[in-house]
């Protein structure tokens, strides 16, 4: 064993016996809405069952955990699947099988795999020091309602409020207050508390990030040299987002 991400639910083996494997490899492009995937895994213990279906959605938030980013696939998968390998139809692989949602514990057509691009930069931090290393701010942070914006002058209701920000944290140290709304990450534009939490996460620790705010009826840039998240039960709520009890099946109503 190399290393775990339970953040992801993945992990890296090494075979240390000698000799030439068989692989399979990365798909090289994300799949698009409405391309054919093939799921393959061992469903209630039958070993080697493949299904088909098409990219049902991109992005999918199942409720998981802050990080969620999700291929939604209609492929029938069942309990025994997570783990197996989500291939196009050139044999490469897009994602990895590990949640379903299912109201009645069978399939019902709405599954989810971990994209190939999120599997391969765990695979890659795993390899290189044996561990995950993520962007940390310190802050907890909530959506944008409507009302929200309304009272702080924002156009839209976009964007992550600072609820709170944790003193000697990286945010608090750049003079990140309560009552800022996150609405960019190096000029790209922040809709809602997960793509904060997301993009933040995969800058890394130690890598500086010009967070836009709004404050006080104006926008202005703040720096911040981001820490690294802390790897302890309760920094699974990196910013204020609920973290993940884990479910067999898993379903988007999970917290």
């Amino acid at each position: 064993m190399i290393g775990t991400d339970a953040k992801t639910d993945l992990a890296l083996l090494k075979v240390k016996d000698s000799g030439t494997y068989p692989f399979v490899k990365f798909a090289p492009h994300t799949p698009r809405v409405g391309d054919w995937v093939i799921a393959v895994g061992n469903p209630f213990g039958l070993g080697g069952t493949v299904t088909a279906g098409i990219v049902s959605a991109r992005g999918r938030d199942i409720g998981s955990g802050p990080y969620d980013d999700f291929i939604q696939i209609d492929a029938p998968v069942n309990h025994g699947n997570s783990g197996g390998p989500t291939f196009n139809t050139e044999g490469d692989v897009v994602g990895v099988n590990t949640a379903i949602f299912s109201p009645s514990g069978g399939s019902v057509g709405i599954g989810f795999a971990i994209s190939s691009d999120v599997v391969q930069n765990v695979v890659d931090q795993l390899k290189n020091g044996g561990v995950v290393a993520r962007g940390w701010l310190g802050v907890e942070i909530q959506p944008v309602t409507q009302d929200i914006a309304d009272s702080l002058g924002l156009k839209a209701a976009s964007g992550a409020l600072v609820a709170k920000a944790s003193k000697d944290a990286p945010a608090a140290a750049a003079g990140v207050k309560i009552g800022d709304v996150v609405t960019a990450v190096n000029g790209q534009a922040v809709a809602d508390p997960r793509e904060l939490a997301r993009r933040i996460a995969d800058l890394g620790p130690k890598k500086s990030a010009d967070l836009t705010i709004w404050r006080n009826g104006a926008q202005q840039t703040v720096s911040v040299t981001l820490g690294t998240m802390p790897n302890d039960k309760e920094a699974m709520n990196d910013m204020g987002l609920a973290s993940p009890t884990p479910a067999t099946p898993r379903s988007p109503n999970s917290a």
